[in-house]
């Protein structure tokens, strides 16, 4: 079983609502689901769409053959009517698209009167539709009747009948009408966890102990601060969002000089604001974690669509050298425990930890049976009351064998705590000695680096492990290139390498995991196999020339896309054949 959903109109008609809660209730259903979603930058009009992936087995990507499509706009029959299978079905209501469609495969489901006859309100439309694809699929009402009382349980029973009056006619209208459907589900088992990028980025900061937030709202990273704007009560986190990135940046930094630890958040154009601030933090060796959500650029560019095209630029933001660390997740649940070790790894070493992802894999949803907590994090790096009690000669910036200076709370003590932007001495006074500059460049870079190096994991394997076939992504190709290796190893030997640690760049060879064992030698792993392709959502590959870079090694082919839409399965599968065949 393995099936897509398209609810395809315009911004406005609820079609978020429609794939959102369908994804729920196969979660619920213990079906495993991927969602993503399509849409312009614009309240109302355009075209937008939001698919769902359903399965009896995990699924990682979004497929472009369409099951059923739910057509809320004549554009969503114009532009998506081909990618329906033959056995497929589309639904619409000819008196909103004026229009009556002809052919077995069209389903002329009247949303609208639906919703005004049973639920007293055309704003139920939606509702209905949603009753009318469980109808077609032969699924249990039961699930959605749950999400619907819970949905709008501060809203009044009235308003719960009437909502499952309209999802119950739009459930039977479908089922007594949608003849020759075959759609099967296979047997529910318990419910998942259905949980988006955003959502683990945010999950991760809340069992990471942050406890400041602040942003200035930019897509694709304003989930972060509605999600922990929502818990902040729950767990105790301030969430303030500034009046422009300058301000997001420095008012977290503030925050965790004050001793808590602090989070901010943006795309490429408002961290083009916070570059100053992030020198501040290296200068004064605050530790910070920031968010960095990549959407088309350059300038405003696509501002709703997606691209994995900045990793160059945290790589390089900001004026003088210092360490920084980068994560990109792949998966919601790598979001989860990448936030968990930006933080962990910002606060032990005193340096920026970005988490960079892009707005598709913000937007995807996935299931999981659930995360382990016991693989969370949590050290408290910084000199508190009874610690400080103890030392003699505190000095924030001491000359260390390991780079990291003792990190003390203002007001916690007698002892006082100096910040500056300028470069400075052990006690933090201002100084322009050449000696001691050059003592502070190599605690800075030289003690630390190695150090921090020796803490980022070496690239994820999945598939052959004497592979001739190797697929190379980072960040949120993750899901793609798994499902094509997935498909591709029936004929082939092939693997997949997934880099989510990617600065400092991970060791390749020459050292032992944590473990004892013998670290994991990429580098001649990608050398003994005859070909390697680098997949990116950017034009230049970027991350392609990292690997370079960093280790002279070049790919044999490079695939990249960079329309402002993510691969799925077909399309990255058309795209290796030229290479593979």
């Amino acid at each position: 079983m393995d099936y897509s959903i398209k609810i395809g109109g315009e911004a406005g008609q609820g079609i978020q609502t429609v794939g959102d809660t369908l994804a729920r209730v196969f979660a619920r259903a213990g079906y495993h689901v991927f969602t993503h979603q399509d849409y312009e930058s614009r309240i109302r009009g355009g075209h937008n769409f939001y698919q769902v992936r359903l399965s009896d087995r995990p699924v990682t990507a979004s497929l472009s053959r369409i099951d059923i499509l739910a057509a809320f706009d004549p554009e969503s029959i114009d532009i998506h009517s081909a990618e329906v299978s033959d056995e497929g079905r589309i639904i619409y209501d000819s008196s909103a698209l004026r229009r009556t469609l002809e052919g077995p495969r069209f389903l002329d489901i009247p949303f609208s009167s639906l919703a005004v006859e049973h639920g007293g309100n055309r704003i139920m439309a939606n509702t209905v539709a949603t009753g009318a694809i469980l109808g077609m699929l032969g699924m249990d009402m039961g699930i959605l009747l749950d999400i619907i009382a819970a949905t709008f349980r501060n809203k009044g029973e009235a308003v719960i009948k009437a909502n499952n009056a309209a999802a119950s006619a739009g459930f039977v209208f479908a089922a007594n009408n949608c003849s020759g459907c075959s759609f099967a589900l296979s047997e529910q088992t318990g419910p998942k966890m259905l949980i988006a990028g955003i959502d683990g980025i945010s999950f991760g900061a809340v069992a990471s102990g942050c406890k400041f937030y602040s942003a200035y709202p930019m897509t694709p990273s304003t989930g972060i601060m509605n999600y922990l704007a929502e818990k902040g009560k729950t767990f105790g986190i301030i969430v303030e969002q500034a009046e422009d990135e300058v301000a997001a940046i420095n008012m977290a930094l503030g925050a965790s000089f004050a001793g808590v630890r602090a989070m901010t958040a943006t795309s490429g154009g408002g961290f083009a604001l916070m570059v100053e601030g992030l020198s501040l933090a290296a200068m004064t060796e605050t530790p910070i974690v920031i968010g960095l959500g990549q959407r088309p650029g350059p300038a405003t560019g696509l501002p709703t669509r997606t691209e994995q095209a900045e990793l160059q630029f945290a790589l390089h933001a900001a004026h003088g050298e210092f360490p920084r660390i980068i994560m990109a997740p792949g998966t919601p649940e790598q979001a989860f425990y990448l936030t968990n070790r930006a933080f962990d790894l910002a606060e032990k070493y005193q340096v920026p930890a970005f988490v960079i992802f892009d707005q598709y894999l913000a937007d995807t949803q996935w299931t999981y049976e659930a995360f382990d907590l016991e693989r969370v994090i949590y050290t408290d790096y910084r000199l508190r009351e009874d610690a400080l009690a103890t030392v003699a000669d505190y000095k924030r910036y001491a000359f260390t064998d390991t780079g990291v200076s003792p990190l003390a709370v203002p007001g916690a003590s007698r002892h006082v705590v100096v910040a500056d932007s300028d470069e400075h001495d052990e006690e933090g006074h201002i100084s322009e000695d050449a000696g001691i500059r050059r003592e502070m460049v190599n605690k800075r870079i030289f003690r630390k680096m190695p150090l921090i190096r020796e803490e980022i994991q070496p690239p994820l394997l999945y598939g052959d492990e004497t592979p001739a076939i190797v697929l190379v992504g980072w960040g949120s190709t993750y899901g793609i290139i798994k499902e094509a290796v997935d498909i591709l190893s029936a004929g082939n030997r092939i693997a997949m390498l997934h880099f989510s640690e990617l600065y400092p760049f991970p060791a390749a060879r020459g050292r032992k995991g944590a473990d004892g064992k013998e670290w994991f030698d990429y580098l001649t792993f990608l050398r003994n196999a005859g070909k390697t392709i680098c997949i990116e959502n950017n034009a230049t590959g970027q991350f392609a020339g990292l690997v370079r870079a960093e280790t002279g090694y070049e790919f044999t082919a490079n695939i990249n896309r960079y329309d402002g839409r993510p691969f799925t399965t077909e399309d990255l599968l058309g795209e290796l054949h030229g290479h593979i065949g």
